[in-house]
Parts: structure tokens; C-alpha cells; sequence
């Protein structure tokens, strides 16, 4: 049966924490491995996984292309603009058959919430978000991952601190603090709050997120520090303005001084002005091993999608 992986929310928390179990053991187990060298077990052998990139990508195209080799699947990346949708009469249900037809997965990076909900409806392979407008599923799990690893202990008896814009990583930052109970304290400036469906949801889920105008507030005793460019590629925004607005939000060595002594921090990347240099590369930050979970985790992600955790 096929399992979809688009938004946090909608998985349960007890498939969220298999999936950071698998991804344990098979980190573990690779240790004397090379990039390329195939996972023993090769749970995936003669599957074809077919990628799909509307937006820019490092880390996230990088990081699943060695997932899937590992796994010992076959990999195809396409660009939309390679393909005959919405082009010559080919509508999103005829390519969702096609994709269907000649792959076992399909991974979609979008700029499209609609677009990505259209494909899990007409696919009959498992889809896996990438990253959307509103979501970035698989970047947040796999922070998870990394906080636990680093701290040791489960990420619900932490304090996580997220400083700066309140984005699609936030928005999944969130419902990972409903799914694994964790305290979460968000410092953003007054008009750039998270969305009110996002809140919503939180509050159905009779869960809290503090939200502070300050980010010094925000940063108190903070186990661990989140955050991300406030400006990001494809913005339809004022960025002046925007920058302008998050000048007071930037993370230097004052900010990190209020936070627990053993606190770390991490940025999904790239980065911008948010983050003072000696933040980010100190020693209290984490983002290279952060940026190289990725992979593990994902991997973990493909074997849900598929049914075959361990």
C-alpha cells in the first residue's frame, strides 16, 4: 500500500518516530561504507524513483539522489519544463498515469500546494514532498533527527527556539511540535506570524506555540536555536522592506549568550543576513551535520513511502 509523505500533520506520531528509528540503525551501520556503496540489504532493488524539481535545489536534490543509490533503486530527474504538462493538451491526470506507469515513486519540489495535492490524488505510486509553498516535511524531520542525535535524549524535553521568518520550514517545525510534544517559542516581528490555519490546527491538536515579538524573549534557555533565510530566492515580496522589518531578529553571539550553555544551532540553508558569522560558524552550530542527515533520514522516508521499514 502506498503511503504518501507531503506535510507532517497528516502521518502519524508513531510512523514519525519509526522512520527516525530506521534512519539510526542504517546511519549506524554505514559507518565503514563509501557514498556509493549499496545498503546490505537493498530494499529497494529494481525500483525506479522519478524526481521532479520546479525550484532551485542543493541539499534536498543532492541528499536523495545518494538516498536512492544507496537503496538500491534507480533514479530519473526531470525538470517540469522537460515534460508535456500542461503543454499540447496534456493535463496533470494524464502525466500522474504516465509517472504511474513507469516509476515506483515520484518526488516532487513545487511552488505549487495545489499542484502536489492534484499528483497524490491521480498517482498510484507514493509522492513525497520535496518542498511547497506551505511545507518542507522532509527538511524538518531530519532536524529532528539531528537535535536528538546531537542532545541525546528525546526533542520533547527540550526547549526549541525558532528566530525569523515565519516560512513553509516553520510551518512543518510546527506540526513537528504537536506530533513529538515539544516546547516550541517562535520570535518573529508582528506581521510576519505563522498562518492562521497553521494555529488553528495547532490549537485543534490542543497544543501551544509561544509566539514573542522579541526574539530575545524568544531565545531564553533555548536547547536549540532554528532558523532560515528571511529573504528567499523566489520572495514576491518588498525585500527591503522584509530585511528592514527583521533587522532586530538577527542571531548573533548576544542572542545565543540567553540560551542554555549546551545549546546548538541550526539553519536549513542557504543562509543570509539573519545569522552573524561567527554564529554560524562556532562552535554551538550544527549545520554541516544537519545538512549530511538529510540523507539518512530521507532514506528512511523512501522506505516508509514503500512499506518497508524495518
Amino acid at each position: 500500500m502506498k503511503k504518501n509523505f507531503i506535510n507532517l500533520k497528516d502521518i502519524s506520531a508513531k510512523d514519525l518516530r519509526e522512520i527516525l528509528i530506521d534512519a539510526k540503525k542504517r546511519k549506524e551501520k554505514r559507518k565503514k561504507l563509501n557514498t556509493l556503496d549499496v545498503d546490505q540489504d537493498q530494499p529497494l532493488k529494481g525500483k525506479l524513483i522519478i524526481q521532479m524539481y520546479e525550484k532551485e535545489s542543493s541539499r534536498t536534490r543532492l541528499s536523495f539522489h545518494i538516498a536512492i543509490r544507496q537503496l538500491g533503486a534507480g533514479s530519473v530527474t526531470v525538470n517540469s519544463n522537460e515534460l508535456h504538462l500542461g503543454k499540447g493538451g496534456e493535463s496533470l491526470v494524464d502525466t500522474a498515469k504516465i509517472l504511474s506507469t513507469y516509476g515506483d515513486a515520484f518526488l516532487l519540489r513545487t511552488n505549487s500546494d495545489k499542484k502536489i495535492e492534484d499528483f497524490s490524488k491521480n498517482l498510484t505510486i507514493p509522492i513525497i514532498n520535496l518542498l511547497s509553498p506551505s511545507s518542507h516535511p522532509c527538511q524538518v524531520l531530519s532536524d529532528v533527527f539531528t537535535v536528538e542525535e546531537i542532545k541525546r535524549k528525546p526533542i520533547s524535553k527540550l526547549n526549541i527556539c525558532w528566530i525569523g521568518d515565519c516560512n513553509n520550514v516553520l510551518n512543518s517545525l510546527i506540526a513537528a511540535s504537536v506530533k513529538f510534544k515539544f516546547n516550541l517559542n517562535i520570535g518573529c516581528p508582528k506581521n510576519y506570524r505563522p498562518p492562521k490555519f497553521v494555529m488553528d490546527w495547532v490549537k485543534k491538536n490542543k497544543r501551544k506555540v509561544n509566539i514573542f515579538n522579541d526574539p530575545k524573549k524568544a531565545a531564553k534557555n533555548a536547547d536549540v536555536v532554528f532558523s532560515d533565510k528571511v529573504v528567499s530566492l523566489n520572495d514576491k515580496v518588498n525585500k527591503e522592506k522584509k530585511i528592514k522589518d527583521f533587522k532586530n531578529f538577527r542571531i548573533d553571539s548576544s542572542l545565543m549568550k540567553l540560551t542554555n550553555p549546551k545549546s546548538i544551532f541550526l539553519h536549513c540553508l542557504p543562509r543570509g543576513n539573519e545569522v552573524s558569522e561567527n554564529v554560524f560558524i562556532g562552535k554551538k552550530s550544527k549545520i554541516w551535520q544537519q545538512a549530511l542527515n538529510r540523507l539518512h533520514v530521507q532514506k528512511s522516508i523512501l522506505l516508509y513511502s514503500f512499506g518497508k521499514l524495518r
